[in-house]
């Protein structure tokens, strides 16, 4: 299962094609654990939010679902993460690298191609400064 870093305080809505592949892909590849399922579609806990797959909206067009929809999910060890979707069967689209902004980042899609940047923030990082002062 991923350990999450962040807090988030939304919850994310994702439209979808194929809710039982997205369903299966969120808890039993990304490990999410599921919140409630209902009727109406599936909610997963994201650190203090939620993902939600609903089953009332219409099926994104191909093109929806991977333009301009992303997730970042930020996790303590990228590269442990990496391997541990891998071994869950999640093809990796790009594999973990340092930005030039300072975070190690890796992309995988989702079943609807979606595209999920799994993010760790490493130690020395500006984003870990307190600059409340």
């Amino acid at each position: 299962m991923l350990q999450f870093q962040f807090t988030p305080t939304i919850v994310g809505r994702l439209s979808r094609n194929r809710r039982a592949g997205q369903t299966s892909f969120y808890r039993d590849r990304l490990g999410l654990a599921v919140a409630r399922e209902h009727p109406g579609g599936t909610v997963f806990h994201a650190g203090a939010g939620f993902i939600e797959i609903p089953a009332h909206l219409a099926p994104d067009t191909a093109a929806d679902a991977t333009v301009g929809t992303m997730l970042w999910l930020q996790v303590r060890d990228v590269a442990a993460t990496r391997n541990e979707l891998a071994a869950a069967g999640v093809p990796i689209v790009a594999e973990p690298e340092t930005k030039p902004w300072g975070l190690i980042e890796m992309t995988v899609n989702d079943p609807d191609g979606r595209r999920l940047i799994v993010v760790e923030i490493p130690s020395d990082h500006p984003l870990r400064r307190d600059v409340r002062g």
